[in-house]
């Protein structure tokens, strides 16, 4: 009887059932087009949100690689005109990175390749509007690649790699550890890693026997404090280095790391939460940190890994990491690690895709930004632990090369999307610049 009545509620909870949900609708706007050049710039910090102004503020990489921004207002739906704000040396490297302090005013960072850390300023709170003071901060010399965070508190963090050797010619050119600055006044002054700890570098090595020194940051993540959890910057890196039989800058990638930062104590931890002190050597990292081994090899004449990934944190805190490195034929491999509390549990998730950004989806699941090398489109997906699959299609009409969630973003303007160029040389800059979002 029993089995007989639980048959007959079977159409009636299937009629009441919620009905699966319908893949997002994106919108696309182009505030620019044909003025993108190539760019190296990590997906971190490329646009952000002022909720006081009602704008959305955007940073990209022009011909030659100088610094332009534009804003969107959204309650008139209008974007300004690009504004140069500064030169860029004709090196991809020399991307921006735009952060809004607390005080209101836009921060530009960028790091002129292997020289000096430049901060740019906006000159009023809330806006672009006038002539920005430019300003090189010494105690980021021999800088590249600025990874910039604010803390709840208004802290500013900012990451970046330093190539010692232009500091110290007898270091090796594959010797290139992390360092940051931080600052507690918006800006107005700064510290860095050294200063503040004492420490050599923040993070990386020295000395491998495979002379793997270089760290390269994939992408950072700032997760504020919590009950029972601390504010935590989550980093996941790879190495580079010439390999154990030369000093080469950048010949082979290696591995998938994982760590975080507490950026009121200036301490690292790994995954587990193991303290790590104030700085992490290779000991530390290889014994603690190594989310994957990959090997020493260069398929296809790629460096695999690839030089971005993500990273990301479970509702209970547990962090999980997404990068690709190349098979044989020089496809992308997709794969995702998660952190189950003892150990990272792996698996390879999809083939063919650039994975670009990841953001909240909700319920636990993360939407994944990706694209196919020479197509148009951003395709994504979503992710809830190890489990993958296809959500919508994104259209853009021409190829992207860069992807980033903007910082606090509000929908249409959610994701900025570099259009990518059609040359290596920054000299052509004839890519769009897309911004995407739910439609209002």
């Amino acid at each position: 009887m029993r089995r007989l009545l639980h048959l007959l509620l079977i159409p009636a909870l299937l009629a009441v059932a919620v009905p699966a949900q319908a893949a997002p609708a994106f919108s696309v706007m182009t505030p620019a087009d044909t003025v993108a050049s190539r760019t190296d710039r990590r997906p971190l910090a490329g646009g952000v949100h002022d909720p006081a102004a009602g704008v959305t503020f955007i940073s990209w990489s022009g011909v030659n690689a100088d610094t332009y921004v534009q804003a969107y207002d959204h309650p008139s739906g209008a974007w300004t005109a690009p504004k140069l704000i500064a030169g860029g040396e004709a090196d991809p490297h020399n991307y921006p990175t735009m952060v809004l302090a607390d005080d209101g005013h836009l921060l530009i960072f960028r790091g002129m390749h292997n020289s000096r850390t430049v901060l740019s300023r906006a000159p009023a709170p809330h806006s672009l509007d006038g002539e920005w003071t430019h300003t090189e901060l010494p105690e980021g010399d021999a800088a590249s690649y600025p990874m910039p965070v604010k803390t709840a508190r208004g802290t500013l963090v900012v990451f970046y790699r330093e190539t010692t050797r232009e500091l110290d010619p007898s270091a090796p050119t594959d010797f290139r550890p992390m360092k940051y600055l931080i600052s507690r006044d918006n800006g107005r002054t700064w510290k860095n890693s050294v200063q503040s700890t004492g420490q050599e570098f923040a993070f990386g090595s020295k000395g491998r026997a495979d002379h793997m020194d270089e760290v390269y940051v994939g992408q950072m993540r700032y997760e504020p404090g919590s009950f029972g959890r601390p504010e935590r910057v989550h980093i996941v890196y790879t190495l580079a280095g010439g390999g154990p039989d030369q000093h080469v800058h950048d010949y082979y990638h290696r591995n998938i790391y994982y760590a975080w930062f507490n950026p009121a104590s200036l301490r690292f931890h790994a995954a587990d939460g193991r303290d790590l002190g104030t700085r992490i050597d290779d000991a530390d990292q290889e014994r603690y940190l190594k989310v994957a081994e990959t090997p020493l090899e260069r398929p296809a004449g790629l460096k695999s890994p690839d030089y971005i990934q993500q990273v990301g944190f479970g509702p209970d805190g547990k962090p999980f990491v997404l990068w690709f490195q190349f098979d044989g034929n020089g496809i992308p491999l997709d794969h995702v690690a998660r952190w189950t509390g003892t150990a990272w549990e792996r698996k390879q998730v999809a083939s063919g895709l650039r994975t670009r950004e990841i953001e909240p989806a909700g319920n636990g699941s993360w939407r994944v930004y990706a694209t196919r090398d020479g197509l148009p489109d951003i395709e994504s997906y979503l992710l809830t632990g190890l489990d993958w699959r296809a959500e919508t299609v994104i259209r853009t009409p021409k190829p992207v090369q860069r992807v980033e969630v903007i910082t606090g973003f509000r929908d249409p303007a959610r994701i900025l999307a570099t259009g990518a160029s059609s040359a290596r040389e920054v000299s052509v800059a004839d890519g769009d610049i897309y911004v995407a979002g739910k439609p209002n």
